[in-house]
């Protein structure tokens, strides 16, 4: 059978639809305006139907565009890998986004291995919200996410990557520091949270509301390090991840509460679209892991 489309005309599909243009797809693939105009209208005729809406001065998928997305990326994945079979560790390439607390506090030092090992490799990191991570992994933007709470996309692939223990914990000079607490005490006392809506929040609520039913006061910021920080200065008590207080529970600052809740500890996960393959630079990345846990 002749093939009616090429890898090329793919190729600007791809880059249309994450630029909207025209005009910026073919900056970033290199290739003329007209060039780039030439080749999608090859495309829609290969494929004999329109991919994209026209919206002002824009390119919008439509929903034969939406379906050849997927299919296209894994297409050039697959292409990239091929072109890249035999050459050097140069050509890793390794795109990864990360909520708040993983891309702060667990993937820097990663990175870092990975980058002694393979010291040619490109390395991207894009840290977010869990639903910007999310966005970013259908999108095809990224070749991995790392989310602290689970994803419900039709598109992902969610799988667990690593147990992480949470800390309740207060300023060393709190009124509820130093001696033990009741779940009463807990449960009214003022906290400082994530907003509603963060993987952080969803996640510290699903383990302390089993046990104290409700939070009473409630301050919501925006990061962790800004809970930390206010915490810090002796407003409330909060629960996060052990590795964002760990510095700060050695140096005295901050103090882990004696609290009758059982161990508290939650599942990160790692995400990625089901019609992407794994490239050489992630596969890469993820072999590191259990050499060094």
């Amino acid at each position: 059978m002749r093939l009616r489309i090429s890898l090329r005309e793919l190729e600007v599909f791809v880059a249309v639809a994450e630029a909207g243009t025209v005009t910026a797809a073919a900056d970033y693939i290199g290739l003329t305006q007209s060039a780039a105009s030439q080749a999608l209208a090859n495309l829609e005729g290969g494929m004999s139907v329109p991919l994209f809406d026209r919206v002002g001065r824009r390119l919008v998928l439509n929903e034969q565009g939406r379906l050849l997305w997927p299919r296209a990326q894994a297409l050039l994945d697959e292409a990239g890998a091929m072109q890249d079979l035999f050459t050097r560790e140069g050509a890793l390439h390794l795109r990864l986004a990360a909520s708040t607390t993983i891309g702060n506090y667990l993937l820097p030092e990663r990175l870092a291995r990975f980058r002694l090992r393979y010291p040619q490799a490109r390395v991207e990191l894009l840290v977010a919200n869990t639903a910007d991570v999310v966005e970013a992994v259908t999108a095809f933007r990224v070749d991995a996410g790392f989310i602290e709470g689970p994803a419900h996309h039709p598109a992902l692939q969610v799988v667990p990557w690593r147990e992480d223990r949470m800390c309740v914990f207060a300023a060393a000079e709190h009124p509820l520091a130093g001696h033990p607490l009741s779940l009463e005490t807990l449960a009214a006392a003022e906290w400082v949270l994530r907003e509603s809506g963060s993987g952080t929040r969803e996640e510290v609520e699903r383990l302390l509301l089993p046990h104290l039913t409700c939070l009473g006061r409630v301050m919501e910021l925006g990061n962790s390090e800004a809970i930390k920080r206010t915490v810090a200065a002796g407003l409330g008590i909060s629960c996060l991840s052990r590795h964002v207080v760990e510095e700060w529970l050695k140096s005295g600052r901050l103090v882990e509460l004696e609290t009758p809740l059982p161990p508290l500890s939650r599942t990160l996960y790692l995400v990625r679209h089901q019609a992407r393959r794994a490239g050489r630079g992630l596969e890469a990345f993820l072999s590191l892991e259990p050499e060094e846990e």
